[in-house]
């Protein structure tokens, strides 16, 4: 990205640049268009010209006229397959000219992935409208959301997120790369459902290559049709006698379709998504890579004549012979004389001997390699975003510039936080809107990313691998006659029950307990968080309780004071959503109640 002066000049050029190319491509195909009328009018003038010559010439014509007439829709075809191409990656660069304006909430969300008894997924906007899975999520095939869902949800071990940061990186200087996979990948995206269906498939026992009538009927068979067809063109069989035999050979090759159809009709149905991850596969096979963890997904396809790619499209080639039943002009000719059918069934059956054990791996080679792009794109948009740094010797969060991923840049105020060590609880006070459920969550989200293996929303960020645990955004559950209360109890049990297994993890809670009264919120919240530095967690606590505040006198070591203030002036509110050391000396939940009409 060095020679543009920033994601955006990047992608309106290559708007300009597919667009000027799209036009040459409408030029062409307007001239095909004339080409084909022209190749038309010539062939009946030929023909007319040449009617008294003979039979040869007119044939010759006509062979000629034919030939060029379908070279030329050929080429057509082949210039349409280009504008449909050229079309997604204009539109791929229009999508993420939007995404830099932070205007995404029309992509998938994710919300099938949503589970409400994740330790975080609910409280840091994971999955729904504008949520982080929202704004970083370019795949396209099924299997790639859930790669990326499931990278969200639990979070790598250190090695692995060292190797995803230098493979993203690497894909961040490529966004042409990343561009054509995505726009292969959205041809015909490919489900769960078609990976199943080969799966469920290759499963099955074979019912034909294995059993010698087949393989002697393969060959029988068609023999004696062919026989049959040349005897009658030189008159060694009656017309009656011939018609019969077709007959005959017809009702074999049609008993024989009936036993082929299952395995056939299992798999037409998904051609399409076969070729697109077919395309997929030959495009990372192709790819010039330097990244150990990319070298190493696309090495696993294979080489030479055994790659991913051959077996793919041969497969894709056998189930596209197999088609040849939608034209019955061409079908029943062959499938009577050629047994048709059963040739293709028996090479679908040596495929699936050959590559049963491997396809698997091809669909989620190309989920995973989807994810990582859509990283990499994540990288290449936020140039000033870094890459954390890890320290896996003791828990450390340390942040410069830390911001909230979902927030415009425009909007967003960068903080500086920093914790480290056993047993420590930062408290944070502050008045209403100031800012510290937006904190709290930026270090969650960020966190997140890091466990993934992204770029962070900092400029400089030192963490170790935590899993975040958090009680932010509390519901209750009519279904499960479940209180507001008590759903936090539960969360909170869970993070308790994680402390006390001495499970690394970084708690995040806001306004704990806040579905009882003032008194027992506070006795629970002194003892929870006695109770956390009792068993050396780490986390970061928001609170209108200041009182909360003084457990700094009783753990100087363990509490430390920060908050988040406003300035007053008359009626008027202003925030700066700085974080700032010590205790929070301003609040504004009188004048609030004011203005909405509560006469204090």
């Amino acid at each position: 990205m060095s020679e543009f002066a920033s994601p955006q000049s990047y992608y309106q050029q290559k708007i300009n640049e597919l667009s000027e190319l799209l036009t040459g491509h409408y030029k062409k195909k307007n001239l095909f268009g004339w080409l084909r009328l022209v190749c038309f009018l010539a062939g009946i003038f030929l023909v007319w010209l040449t009617w008294s010559t003979g039979i040869i010439p007119i044939t010759i014509v006509v062979i000629v006229i034919l030939l060029v007439f379908l070279a030329l829709v050929s080429e057509d075809l082949s210039n349409q397959k280009a504008i449909d191409h050229t079309e997604l990656l204009v539109n791929i660069n229009q999508q993420e000219l939007l995404y830099l304006q932070h205007q995404f909430a029309h992509h998938k969300d994710g919300h099938e992935f949503y589970n409400d008894d994740h330790p975080y997924a609910g409280d840091l906007d994971i999955f729904g409208r504008a949520s982080l899975y929202q704004y970083i999520n370019r795949t396209n095939s099924e299997q790639g959301n859930e790669f990326m869902a499931k990278w969200l949800l639990h979070p790598a071990p250190p090695t692995l997120i060292e190797k995803r940061q230098k493979a993203i990186h690497e894909l961040s200087q490529k966004p042409e790369w990343r561009q054509e996979l995505q726009a292969i990948s959205s041809e015909s995206p490919v489900t769960i459902h078609a990976e199943k269906t080969v799966e469920h498939w290759l499963e099955e026992k074979n019912q034909f290559i294995h059993r010698n009538l087949w393989q002697v009927t393969r060959f029988i068979v068609p023999f004696f049709a062919v026989a049959t067809v040349v005897a009658y063109s030189i008159d060694l069989v009656s017309y009656p006698a011939f018609m019969l035999l077709l007959a005959f050979f017809f009702v074999i090759a049609s008993f024989i379709t009936k036993k082929v159809y299952p395995a056939y009709g299992k798999l037409n149905k998904i051609t399409k998504e076969i070729d697109t991850l077919a395309k997929s596969i030959a495009f990372i096979e192709r790819s010039d890579m330097h990244d150990q963890l990319l070298n190493e997904l696309k090495n696993d396809l294979g080489a030479g004549i055994t790659t991913a790619s051959h077996s793919i499209h041969k497969l894709n080639k056998i189930l596209n012979r197999f088609d040849y039943r939608l034209n019955p002009l061409v079908f029943i000719p062959l499938n009577t004389l050629f047994l048709w059918d059963l040739q293709q069934v028996l090479q679908l059956e040596k495929w699936k001997e050959e590559n049963n054990g491997k396809v698997n791996h091809w669909f989620h080679t190309l989920a995973e390699l989807e994810a990582l792009s859509s990283l990499g794109t994540l990288a290449f948009n936020h140039p000033l975003w870094c890459f954390p740094e890890l320290n896996t010797v003791q828990p450390e969060f340390t942040a410069t510039g830390l911001g909230h991923p979902l927030i415009d840049p425009k909007k967003s105020v960068a903080n500086n936080y920093s914790t480290t060590g056993l047993a420590q609880i930062s408290i944070i006070t502050g008045s209403n809107m100031a800012g510290k459920s937006t904190f709290l969550r930026s270090v969650g989200v960020n966190m997140v990313l890091a466990a993934m293996g992204a770029p962070v929303c900092a400029t400089k960020l030192v963490l170790s691998p935590l899993k975040v645990m958090s009680s932010m955004r509390v519901k209750d559950n009519l279904e499960e006659s479940t209180s507001t209360f008590y759903a936090e109890l539960k969360k909170l049990k869970s993070i308790i029950d994680a402390v006390k297994k001495q499970e690394p993890v970084f708690i995040l809670l806001d306004e704990i307990l806040r579905g009882t009264n003032s008194h027992d919120r506070h006795t629970g919240s002194k003892s929870l968080i006695r109770q956390l530095i009792h068993e050396k967690a780490s986390g970061i606590i928001a609170t209108h309780d200041l009182e909360l505040a003084s457990l700094e006198n009783e753990f100087p070591a363990s509490i430390h004071n920060f908050h988040f203030d406003v300035q007053i002036e008359g009626e008027e509110l202003f925030f700066d959503y700085t974080l700032k050391t010590g205790i929070c000396q301003s609040f504004n939940a009188a004048i609030l109640m004011k203005k909405i009409g509560i006469e204090l």
